[in-house]
């Protein structure tokens, strides 16, 4: 068994200081969170740069360039809905240390990102969903069947297209997170991979319990074979139980300092 995946998903214009800084090309905030994430055991970097209409693409050039050169070609998850952006963070992407990803398509109006990965022998992170959350695990089927579909008839294999059932809010969706966990054995079983935004399931909570239930859920969707997931890397007790359950599923070989590799 392959050991878990982390992508952390600290480097986005969601975050007031990122944004700044990216808007501003100013590059030590940026570095000061990459290093966090990646000395607490993130694999990848997402780097969300937003819409970024009308310089995405000078952007998205800057900040590959900026991480890769700092962190010794560390792989990045390429997140933004410009795809011009996407297609030039790629075109000087350093591919030593894995593929870029392209986060994110879905079966509606971001379908095409599928052919730009195609295209660009990229990994891509496909959404089982379309304009709206599927109502049910039958029609999640129905758009991963879509997707995959589509991505193999250009090329892509199964391991460059990572599946994201997408996890639901537990706050007024509680009956709902056995149906996720489910389709994520189902896709297991399949033998595709799997990966998904983990912090959803926790939004709204009080900031003590998110940590504790962000811990649980993954504990779980690793039990039901989840491949990746894209998580806070600087949250302490996250990490811990993602190296655990590594531990316990077999795809780490334990030591006594297993936490602190």
């Amino acid at each position: 068994m392959e050991k878990f995946i982390t992508i952390g998903e600290r480097l986005s214009t969601t975050a007031p200081i990122v944004n700044k800084a990216f808007l501003e090309r100013d590059p030590e905030p940026i570095l000061k969170r990459a290093k966090a994430q990646l000395d607490a055991g993130a694999t990848y970097l997402d780097v969300n740069i937003g819409p970024a209409e009308g310089y995405g693409e000078d952007l998205m050039k800057w900040a590959v360039q900026l991480l890769q050169s700092n962190f010794d070609n560390v792989p990045l998850a390429l997140d933004t809905s410009n795809k011009a952006a996407i297609e030039a963070g790629i075109s000087v992407y350093n591919r030593s240390k894995g593929k870029p990803i392209v986060n994110s398509a879905d079966a509606a109006g971001r379908i095409e990102n599928i052919d730009l990965a195609a295209a660009n022998d990229a990994i891509v992170i496909a959404l089982c969903n379309g304009e709206g959350i599927a109502a049910d695990n039958d029609e999640r089927m129905g758009y991963c069947t879509m997707l995959l579909e589509r991505g193999l008839s250009l090329g892509l294999t199964e391991d460059d297209m990572w599946f994201d059932p997408l996890f639901v809010v537990i706050k007024g969706m509680q009956d709902k997170q056995m149906d996720v966990l489910n389709f994520i054995g189902d896709l297991t079983d399949m033998g595709l991979k799997t990966t998904g935004g983990l912090s959803n399931n926790s939004n709204g909570m009080p900031k003590h319990i998110r940590p504790i239930m962000d811990s649980a859920m993954v504990a779980m969707a690793m039990m039901k074979g989840m491949t990746s997931a894209i998580v806070n890397p600087n949250d302490l007790r996250l990490m811990e139980t993602i190296k655990s359950c590594d531990i316990i599923r077999n795809a780490t070989l334990y030591a006594d300092s297993y936490l602190e590799v």
